[in-house]
């Protein structure tokens, strides 16, 4: 066995990453010499990617079995240095490489085989054989980041539909793979297994349905596979639709495979699959293997294989950050990235949006497919019924009584929007979608309301936990703005939340009190010895939105008017918020500070805070902070990083909200804004 592992950094692999592996590496292929990302993660782990001949101390780097590999083989044994083979892992992008040219998230690099040529051993196998897991702390994290996985439904390739229904369950699934693919071909296969495949799922369930599915690649007409239409029939059905695999392996009763992966995701579903080739997870005693292989003679968990196979054997890259990373980041990156293109695969036509910003949007939803923009809903709609799109608009701009025939999103800033006001035409990094409503408007139900009331995983809660410790520690809220907080009394704090008066989040939500002037006399009227700090809405206070109370009218009733102030300081220096619907309301919840609603918030009605407006009926449910924290927070919004300029888990988006370095949009579009405030006349100009 190995000595034991240190579980400080479990599932980074590094700073040993590569061992066996040259510090230098040279190639001699084009399609490396392109490879920004392979040369780049080589760099992070210790390591050089140069093209030309390599000298005594160097290495030679090939990719896989591709037809060009000769070559480089050809080198490393005239020149007596070793040979380096790398290939994708486990998880690898939202398209098939070939597909979309997407580069992988992350790499299997091995100086001593390939995890799928069972004819010697690999990396991996000697991982697996040797490792001792139990001496370690590497285990310990391992069913919840299956679970993760499971979850997220992320594979090798993540453009799956989760909209797909699978087959109703208790079927067989048999795995089809690519024609004259090398890990077919070197794990001790050939096209004629596949039929052996088939027929034994036909002759060991005859009265069973089998499901064969579509390799990716063959379904996106890239590469042949073994099974067509021809092979379909009676009780036999080919499936190429992009059902999710997991969706698939939860369904199954049994799973045949050649060397496929789908395999190896079989067993971190808990099937022991039936298994005619030789790949990596064979021959452990998780599979029933038809072509045994004498050399694997260890016994292992499905835990241990998951911690060899995805913890320890790879290198994972974090794009947004241009680091390597651990399988926990990459598993939300591509989430992220999944969400995006299963939201916006089939395109939107966007209406009700300003023209500033237009960029942002079709960034962040045009990804792939460019967003179409309409001023009038109602020609949206028309539009996106027309070329099969979905519709989005802006919330406060979807007209009263509008009935959308398309698939309809409606589009708000998310809760961790940016670095400055959206009313001085900062961009967002954080956007939410609502295909039932609006968060603001509790006069009908939304997609938020629907998350709140669903229960946590164990996975989501230690989640959530996380992102809250980050987000106290670091101080971050909604603009993040900076200043002061000005010198407080002593005595009963409460700090009183100003807001932009003709916010639909005041037309929609508010109950009786509808003022700052109503709001700060109703706190007085209930709280007569208290001190009450008020807080102008930042908008407000820089001259862009109605709102403002005269001097005159705030004595007697804000002891102090806390002004271009941090909200954060604030409160941490008060006893408890009333508000009518601010967000400050729920960012006070987050730090555990008691609420008083006079209007009907998202966060209110839950429970969680002391409601004396019109809270909707319906919220029944009794979440605690956490799950209404991840809601809100991790499952509502889209993130989008503007440094990397790619989707982005919230972890991504916290960390450029607390360390700063966002692009700005500049003193003009501040300009543009201040004029926006002066000359709220010509508003349909950038409306």
């Amino acid at each position: 066995m190995t000595a034991p592992l240190s579980g400080s950094d479990c599932g980074t692999g590094w700073p040993d990453a590569l061992p066996g592996v040259p510090r230098r590496l040279f190639h001699q292929n084009l399609s490396l010499w392109r490879d920004r990302r392979l040369a780049r993660v080589l760099q992070l782990a210790g390591h050089e990617l140069r093209p030309g001949l390599p000298g005594p101390e160097d290495g030679v780097l090939v990719w896989g079995h591709r037809p060009t590999a000769w070559r480089g083989a050809a080198v490393a044994a005239r020149r007596g240095v070793p040979l380096v083979r790398v290939e994708d892992a486990f998880l690898r992008s939202i398209h098939p490489g070939r597909a979309r040219g997407e580069a992988p998230i992350g790499y299997l690099i091995d100086a001593q085989g390939l995890h799928f040529d069972s004819r010697r051993p690999s990396r991996i196998e000697q991982i697996l054989a040797t490792t001792d897991f139990h001496n370690s702390n590497i285990l310990i994290e391992v069913d919840r980041l299956i679970s993760c996985l499971i979850e997220e439904h992320l594979s090798k390739y993540n453009n799956s539909d989760l909209a797909l229904p699978s087959p109703d369950p208790g079927y067989v699934l048999v795995v089809d793979q690519t024609r004259d693919d090398a890990a077919i071909r070197l794990g001790g296969a050939s096209a004629a297994t596949f039929r052996a495949m088939l027929d034994s799922a036909r002759r060991d369930h005859p009265d069973r349905h089998i499901v064969i599915r579509t390799h990716p690649e063959t379904a996106a007409g890239l590469r042949p596979g073994h099974f067509g239409p021809a092979d379909a029939g009676g009780r036999v059905s080919l499936l190429s639709a992009p059902v999710s695999p997991h969706r698939l392996l939860a369904g199954a009763a049994e799973v045949y495979a050649v060397t496929s992966q789908m395999g190896f995701e079989a067993i971190l579903h808990g099937h022991r699959p039936r298994i005619f080739g030789q790949p990596f997870y064979a021959g452990w005693g998780l599979s029933r293997d038809e072509q045994p292989i004498p050399r694997r003679t260890r016994r292992l968990t499905r835990n241990e294989l998951f911690a060899g196979a995805m913890l320890l054997a790879p290198l994972w890259y974090d794009p947004c950050r241009d680091r390597l990373c651990g399988l926990e980041e990459v598993i939300r990156q591509l989430a992220a990235e999944a969400r995006a293109f299963r939201e916006d695969r089939r395109g939107h036509v966007a209406a009700g949006m300003r023209l500033w910003k237009r960029p942002r949007l079709q960034a962040v939803f045009g990804g792939t497919r460019a967003l179409r923009f309409r001023d009038d809903p109602a020609a949206a709609d028309r539009l996106a019924r027309a070329s099969g799109r979905g519709l989005l608009i802006w919330a406060g701009k979807e007209p009263e009584g509008f009935a959308p025939q398309a698939p309809c999103l409606r589009v708000e800033d998310g809760f961790l929007r940016s670095r400055g006001l959206g009313a001085e035409l900062v961009p967002p990094l954080s956007l939410v979608t609502d295909d039932l409503g609006i968060y603001y408007d509790p006069t009908r139900p939304s997609r938020l309301e629907a998350l709140i009331a669903t229960p946590l995983t164990p996975a989501q809660r230690r989640r959530i936990e996380a992102f809250l410790d980050r987000l106290r520690a670091a101080g971050v809220t909604k603009y993040n703005l900076g200043g002061a907080a000005p010198p407080l009394p002593e005595g009963h704090r409460i700090l009183v939340p100003g807001q932009v008066e003709d916010d639909a989040s005041i037309r929609r939500g508010a109950g009786a009190v509808r003022t700052n002037l109503a709001l700060l006399r109703a706190v007085r009227a209930a709280n007569p010895g208290a001190v009450l700090i008020y807080k102008p809405h930042p908008d407000v206070e820089a001259g862009l939105r109605a709102g403002a109370i005269a001097p005159a009218d705030l004595r007697g009733l804000a002891d102090v008017v806390a002004q271009a102030s941090d909200p954060v300081p604030l409160l941490g220096a008060v006893q408890e918020v009333w508000t009518m619907t601010s967000l400050l309301g729920f960012e006070a919840l987050l730090r555990g500070l008691p609420v008083t609603c006079l209007g009907a918030p998202f966060y209110a009605g839950w429970g969680l805070t002391r409601d004396l407006g019109p809270v909707p009926a319906r919220r029944v449910a009794r979440p605690d902070l956490l799950q209404l924290a991840h809601a809100a927070l991790i499952t509502y919004p889209r993130y989008w990083d503007p440094v990397s300029r790619r989707p982005c888990p919230p972890e991504v988006a916290l960390q450029r909200l607390a360390e700063g370095g966002i692009p700005h949009p500049g003193r003009l579009n501040r300009l543009v804004s201040k004029l926006q405030g002066r000359f709220a006349s010509l508003a349909p100009l950038w409306r």
